[in-house]
């Protein structure tokens, strides 16, 4: 099944159906990428995804030969080619061969039901870590790796935990624990630094929360309140089991988290609508 969703997308500027889309630039050779929200026809938080893709240029041999403006009237032309303003984007800078190429394109997005917010979904361990969490770079293996696992037993995420013991994020997400009114968090040097992540903990700030950039062994999970995850589609989504335990998707910390998260989405498209 191919990654790539809709009638079009754009490779090194060109239009192309669907049908030409290949995974090659998915599994050979290097490449940097991004994943944005688009709502309303506004990529949500789109400055913040590019900086991310500059720092990440920088800290690989790999480079971004595009301007900003060029990647946003990529994504924007995309909206338009596919006449869809909601939907999740997907940009990748693949390297491979001495060989460079920009594709740009519409992934499928399973979007969370009222209830899963309402009630939570479930997630398992499972021991694996990035080689450089601090970097967006395709990871072809895990993913295949996590995804099966998905696929198998049913959860919807799997909370990645390192050869120490401790849990430091979910295999497309971030994740936050509540314990004692305060919301817990992995340290930012050992996960992505999701942009997510980044306006989930403006929520925190802006509701009163105090939060702690924390190492919590997957053994002690019993003893936090409530965790949920936190990436570009789910948005705040609570976790109700993690393996055989049992937490609390009603937490009204969860919940009152989650709202004003939404709060500064609707406060974004407004401003650049």
């Amino acid at each position: 099944m191919k990654e790539c969703y809709g009638k079009k997308f754009i490779i090194n500027n060109t239009i192309k159906d669907i049908e030409e889309f290949d995974d090659k630039y998915l599994r050979e050779g290097k490449s940097l990428y991004e994943v944005m929200r688009i709502i309303d026809g506004v990529p949500i938080f789109l400055e913040d995804h590019l900086l991310r893709l500059y720092n990440s240029s920088k800290m690989t041999e790999l480079g971004v030969w595009m301007e900003k403006d060029e990647i946003k009237n990529n994504i924007q032309k995309l909206c338009e080619i596919n006449n869809n303003k909601n939907a999740n984007v997907k940009i990748i800078f693949n390297y491979n061969k001495g060989v460079k190429t920009f594709i740009c394109y519409f992934i499928e997005s399973i979007y969370p039901t009222e209830d899963m917010y309402e009630n939570g979904v479930k997630t398992s361990f499972y021991c694996a870590e990035r080689e450089n969490p601090n970097i967006k770079i395709v990871n072809q293996n895990l993913r295949d790796e996590t995804n099966k696992i998905i696929q198998e037993t049913g959860v919807y995420e799997v909370i990645l935990v390192n050869k120490d013991g401790y849990i430091t994020e979910g295999s497309r997400s971030n994740i936050f624990m509540i314990k004692d009114g305060k919301v817990i968090t992995s340290p930012i040097m050992e996960v992505l630094p999701g942009i997510t992540r980044k306006y989930i903990i403006k929520a925190c700030i802006n509701l009163g929360y105090k939060v702690i950039e924390k190492r919590i062994n997957y053994k002690n999970i019993d003893d936090v309140d409530g965790l949920f995850i936190s990436s570009t589609s789910p948005k705040v989504l609570p976790i109700c089991m993690v393996n055989e335990s049992k937490f609390d998707a009603k937490n009204e910390i969860i919940q009152s988290i989650r709202h004003e998260y939404d709060n500064i989405i609707n406060n974004y498209i407004k401003s650049n609508g």
